[in-house]
């Protein structure tokens, strides 16, 4: 179990950070700076993120499967990797013990 969490945990995090790059660094500056050689300089962001994201969902399936967790309960733990901080606020949850 603890493999399980570690690995989650590690996903959660970069999901997180990934997410908060994402709404708060690539689009602002895609949709505020009229300049397009502005923001392809971060065009790694949305890409990067595509990628790991799926893993993050796949990672936190595995510790709600390894954990029993009702259907409700793994939705919403799914749903918390589409916004930036919640991500990182259920990964405290999981290493407190709370979740």
């Amino acid at each position: 179990m603890n493999g399980v969490i570690v690995r989650f945990r590690v996903m959660a995090l970069w999901a997180g950070v990934m997410s908060l790059l994402l709404w708060f660094a690539y689009m602002p500056a895609k949709y505020l700076v009229s300049s397009p050689t502005f923001y392809e300089q971060f065009i790694w962001i949305p890409i990067v993120h595509g990628f790991t994201y799926p893993i993050y969902l796949l990672t936190a399936l595995h510790l709600c499967f390894a954990k029993r967790k009702s259907l409700l309960s793994t939705a919403l733990f799914l749903l918390a990797g589409t916004l930036p901080v919640a991500s990182i606020w259920i990964e405290r949850r999981v290493k407190s013990g709370q979740w």
